[in-house]
């Protein structure tokens, strides 16, 4: 597995458990991805809109409106969600995760990797993924 692989500019990101505080990671993730120019779309239930942008409750409902899922998903939720998360990955084809610090477990990764899922754990997106290298 390759981190650059899911750095790619041509990739489309879904934030799952971004939220609406500026100071959390989540939305940290989403603002520098969204700053440097990448396809991101939050995803969270609690919101209608994040940045002016439409939140959507789920991946299911972001695939339908663009036609096909997104390249990347990057969990920022508690582990057990996480789980319920990778389980629709594989449903929706999704074939890059990448489970921020504190959102993985070892369900979901092993999940990942017995489903041709790539997976990234236990490292940041911001600060250990792009470290200043945009693809």
């Amino acid at each position: 597995m390759n981190i650059d692989d899911f750095l790619y500019k041509e990739n489309t990101f879904a934030i799952v458990g971004v939220s609406a505080n500026r100071d959390k990671w989540s939305s940290k993730i989403y603002r520098t991805l969204k700053s440097l120019g990448y396809k991101v779309y939050p995803i969270n239930p609690k919101y209608e809109e994040i940045d002016n942008d439409v939140c959507y409750h789920d991946l299911i409902s972001l695939s339908k409106k663009l036609s096909k899922p997104p390249d990347v998903v990057i969990t920022v939720v508690p582990p057990a969600v996480t789980e319920q998360i990778v389980r629709q990955c594989k449903k929706l084809h999704i074939k890059k995760v990448w489970m921020q610090p504190g959102s993985e477990s070892r369900i979901a990764i092993d999940f990942c990797k017995n489903n041709d899922i790539q997976v990234v754990h236990d490292t940041c997106f911001v600060v250990d993924g792009l470290h200043g290298d945009f693809k």
